[in-house]
């Protein structure tokens, strides 16, 4: 076995769009586990945009990460060697392994993975966080209601993309926006979508008021900036939004030009009685064994679909994060470590 452990790590904060520059690529050591401890060699990596917040010494909810330190995110990874109870050697986990070949873990934090029941990088997508955000958003804020009209943005994405089939399940009608064409015609034509907006296109805010002539009622919030401005005249009284991402300006350095849309907001807020609430998905983690259940059970029978984006090699990790947070990616962004 390799005693070195390749690992990522954040090498100055960005000031704008992250690039590759902003990371680094260390070999160090290979970590050793020690009592109570399980040696993870981390196998595929997830790519999800809440990291570019961790880039940044903002107050936010999670501590960024520091410069240096490598860079956080979710694994699926073997246990290649054991001193804790609960973990065998050649057993298959997901868990915060970061961005690196080896980790050490104490345990808290690792779920076991069956191979035979699900592929182990829907771990990281369907049957991850991303699948539990959209579970747990659009049921415990969104509402959707049979005949209701629930609206989601970057819908071809790992999160949008399974909150527009749950909507289905539920009987509602599921307006995806995307960003082009073939996006557009995957949310139609193999999700299930009723209808697909091409967030580009010129016309975008009189296409999206074309396919909900009935107003929106739910809109699961992911990307902000023009996309809400759009959204926002279409809301219905008593309209639930919940807002799990911005990703339009994660990356931003100034206020967006125009006037203050605050006051109209608050305005719409107050008079439509509108329902916002931003949520992190651990704020409904006692949920997830049910999550688990239903999700799995829905994957297992065919009756959801889900897409991953698989990037090979650790080293190309900067460059795809980059594209993700430019809509480059096409469903779950992984990576291949090995």
């Amino acid at each position: 076995m390799t005693t070195a452990n390749r690992r990522i790590v954040l090498a100055a904060r960005p000031h704008g769009e992250p690039n590759p520059s902003h990371f680094r690529l260390e070999e160090t050591r290979m970590p050793v586990a020690r009592e109570g401890e399980v040696l993870l060699a981390n196998r595929y990596l997830s790519l999800d945009p809440y990291m570019r917040g961790r880039m940044s010494a903002a107050k936010s909810y999670a501590e960024p990460v520091a410069i240096g330190e490598t860079m956080v995110g979710a694994t699926v990874a073997e246990v290649v060697a054991s001193h804790h109870p609960d973990y065998r050697v050649g057993e298959t986990v997901v868990g915060f392994g970061g961005w690196q070949d080896f980790a050490i873990s104490d345990g808290r934090g690792l779920r076991r993975l069956d191979p035979a029941a699900a592929p182990v990088t829907t771990a990281l997508g369907v049957l991850g966080m991303p699948g539990m955000t959209a579970y747990t958003g659009l049921l415990n804020i969104g509402r959707p209601k049979a005949g209701e009209t629930v609206v989601v943005a970057a819908a071809a994405g790992p999160v949008g993309s399974l909150v527009g089939q749950i909507a289905k399940r539920k009987g509602a009608r599921a307006v995806g926006i995307a960003g082009g064409p073939e996006k557009c015609a995957y949310l139609v034509d193999t999700l299930g979508f009723d209808a697909a907006i091409d967030h580009r296109a010129e016309d975008f805010p009189d296409t999206l008021a074309a396919a909900c002539p009935s107003g929106i009622d739910v809109y699961f919030e992911n990307v902000g900036g023009a996309v809400f401005d759009a959204v926002l005249p279409l809301l219905n009284n008593f309209a639930r939004v919940p807002v799990c991402g911005l990703v339009s300006g994660y990356s931003a350095t100034e206020l967006p030009p125009g006037p203050d849309r605050v006051p109209v907001l608050m305005r719409a807020v107050l008079s439509k009685r509108l329902h916002l609430q931003g949520f992190i998905v651990w704020d409904f983690a006692a949920q997830e064994p049910e999550f688990l259940s239903e999700v799995g059970g829905w994957l297992r029978d065919g009756l959801i679909v889900h897409r991953e984006d698989i990037v090979d090699g650790l080293e190309n990790a900067p460059e795809a994060f980059a594209g993700l947070l430019k809509g480059r990616n096409f469903g779950k962004l992984i990576v291949r470590i090995g």
